[in-house]
């Protein structure tokens, strides 16, 4: 026979199903009501146009200090500077419409000799090192290893010169012999130079001497 449950038992235990399922109801309505209504969505569009606003104003400022570097000929037109060919063509034109009006005619120093004594765009104390040896009959090391380097290699080019006049006029005896001399003697041309480059200024690098270079120019 099956126990009976008590009325009371049973209507509090419906009454709690009852809260339960509203309770759930309700929670799923607020998330639903969150989901559908984001609040960021508000807040990044807002705050993009901020950003737009400082991007052009910062556009403006750079086009701005762009246009002030060009000359006074070029201003506004910036989109027409296509290279510095442009820019290069009216520095020209003004050299040569003062050149016309005379403003190079009467220039201070007209007519006396350069004061070489300093180099207003060399670096002070590598200035003051170059006068103290000029004025003491020397120069700077690379200078000396230059002038060393052009008459080895003039020299060279004469000895090469003479071994290949007599190859092509028969005598093959001694172009074998003479090449290899020829050779070290390159070899060691082309160390110097390689102790030049590493020593002299920025821009006054020279090529070394290459062998195949050479006998082309000499079937030239």
């Amino acid at each position: 026979m099956a126990a009976r449950i008590p009325r009371t038992l049973l209507s509090s235990s419906s009454s709690l199903i009852t809260l339960v399922k509203k309770s759930t109801a309700d929670n799923s309505v607020t998330y639903a009501h969150c989901v559908s209504r984001p609040r960021w969505n508000s807040s990044s569009s807002s705050s993009s146009k901020p950003d737009k606003k400082i991007t052009n104003r910062l556009s403006t400022v750079i086009d701005a200090v762009n246009d002030r570097k060009l000359p006074p000929e070029l201003r506004g037109q910036r989109n027409s500077v296509r290279s510095e060919t442009d820019i290069i063509n009216v520095v020209e034109q003004r050299i040569w419409h003062s050149m016309e009006e005379g403003q190079f005619e009467n220039l201070p120093g007209k007519g006396k000799p350069l004061n070489l004594n300093t180099n207003p765009h060399a670096d002070p104390a590598e200035d003051t090192l170059y006068r103290i040896l000029s004025k003491n009959g020397c120069a700077p090391e690379w200078v000396e290893l230059n002038k060393e380097i052009r008459t080895k290699v003039s020299e060279w080019r004469v000895s090469l010169k003479k071994a290949w006049t007599n190859k092509c006029s028969g005598d093959h005896s001694k172009w074998t012999e003479k090449t290899e001399v020829l050779k070290m003697q390159m070899a060691d041309i082309n160390d110097k130079i390689f102790r030049y480059n590493l020593i002299v200024p920025f821009g006054r690098q020279m090529f070394g001497l290459k062998w195949e270079k050479e006998l082309d120019r000499l079937n030239e």
